[in-house]
């Protein structure tokens, strides 16, 4: 922690020098939650979970006519998880979210290298998952193009670990961080144009995943699975339209084969009056009815799950891989309360595209509901969720009915500041 303050200081006393080129701004968000039922059948006998979680972060940014530099320091704390007196973080919580150079190339072309957020059209494939308090983070060189309306986004990674420091030097490259679909190698490519009232996007990604011997020592070369699809926009007036196509392809961690699975999802808006909006969509995402070894199962990867299936992370937000998959039937409506204050609902209804054990492919029925509220220089958001299972959700989360808790919900409160220091408007 010491050496993290003195760059904290030295960055703070270099402020003083070229203000104009500076940027400094922060964030301190709590969020205190209620969870009974939350990402999980909960049982009648089970206490609910409480408890309140802060983000701070303090961004750094640096402009000159060749380059961009970003600086984004970040702790996540969980309130009472430290003993008191304590000289250091014990949960080791404080980190680099962000630290990246963006080169200028000339002729539209630029690189921005380093950790960063890789966020492209509604996040469904590749987000920042900013819900999270850790939020999401990828350490990569990125060849960027613009011209014209048209945007061009190559991404390439190579993912090491030094848990043994010899291991980089004379015992290969092995990749020995585990996680849910961390890869050893990622590249990507994003195409995006817009044209007036329609804009699209084409995205090509190849994840590479360590994979070992059955002693889980020995390295075993990397199985590699293909993410391909398009994210299309219309609107016109006071209508639009959303449509997503994506299909994946080759292996899954654990060597396990991909063949046919798929997402697709259309949405639709239309503001029906000055102040309230209404939308109505469907999405289906292919699950596992693949021979044995094999998998038709289609994950997300590293989206901003908690946006789509529901705000309850019932699915694809740490779970429900290689699973029976969803049809997402959802309406919502959006009220403009006042200038500063809004209001959303919104209704799910959840089934399998696979039938379970028993046939079964009914899941259940989720409400969202989220307040927000403006004031001077900081913002209130208020969340509340209910669940209501139907009996494929109790099979599919291996809780039956009859010892599941009666009331299946989440309730959230957090507090949004975000201060500019130096540079901007405050």
């Amino acid at each position: 922690m010491k050496k993290q303050y003195l760059i904290l200081m030295l960055l703070l006393a270099c402020f003083q020098f070229g203000k104009a080129q500076f940027t400094l701004d922060g964030e301190f968000r709590p969020r205190a939650e209620y969870r009974k039922g939350f990402g999980s059948v909960i049982a009648e006998d089970a206490d609910a979970g409480f408890g309140i979680s802060t983000r701070t972060r303090l961004n750094a940014g640096f402009k000159t006519e060749t380059y961009d530099f970003y600086l984004s320091f970040q702790d996540v704390m969980v309130w009472g998880e430290n003993s008191q007196l304590l000289p250091y973080d014990q949960n080791n919580s404080f980190s680099i979210f962000q630290a990246w150079a963006d080169i200028k190339l000339g002729d539209g072309f630029s690189t921005k290298i380093g950790r960063q957020v890789l966020s492209y059209d509604d996040q469904r494939i590749l987000g920042g998952l900013d819900w999270a308090q850790q939020g999401r983070n990828h350490d990569a060189a990125l060849v960027k193009y613009v011209k014209d309306g048209f945007k061009l986004d190559l991404a390439l990674a190579f993912n090491q670990d030094y848990s043994n420091p010899t291991g980089f030097v004379s015992e290969g490259t092995s990749y020995d961080t585990t996680g849910f679909f961390s890869y050893k190698t990622m590249q990507m490519l994003h195409l995006s144009k817009t044209w007036g009232k329609f804009s699209g996007s084409l995205l090509a990604m190849n994840n590479g995943f360590q994979e070992y011997e059955e002693d889980e020592e020995t390295a075993n070369g990397v199985s590699n699975l293909q993410t391909f699809g398009t994210h299309l926009n219309y609107g016109i007036g006071k209508f639009g339209a959303t449509v997503n196509a994506y299909l994946q392809t080759g292996q899954q961690q654990g060597e396990v084969s991909v063949k046919g699975a798929y997402l697709l999802s259309v949405d639709v808006m239309h503001k029906t009056l000055e102040k309230v909006s209404f939308g109505v969509g469907l999405e289906m995402i292919s699950g596992n009815d693949a021979d044995v070894g094999e998998t038709a199962a289609f994950f997300p990867l590293y989206g901003t799950n908690h946006k789509f299936n529901g705000f309850m992370d019932y699915f694809y937000v740490g779970n429900h891989a290689n699973s029976v998959g969803l049809v997402d039937v959802h309406v919502s409506a959006n009220l403009a309360l006042n200038e500063s204050s809004s209001l959303m609902v919104k209704a799910l209804n959840f089934s399998g595209e696979q039938g379970l054990a028993s046939g079964e492919k009914a899941l259940g029925t989720e409400i969202d509901l989220v307040y927000k509220k403006k004031f001077n220089g900081y913002a209130l958001v208020l969340g509340y969720s209910q669940l209501f299972a139907n009996d494929g959700m109790y099979e599919l989360k291996g809780v039956t009915e009859r010892v599941a808790a009666s009331t299946q919900n989440w309730a959230w409160a957090m507090l949004v500041l975000k201060p500019k220091f130096l540079g901007g408007t405050k």
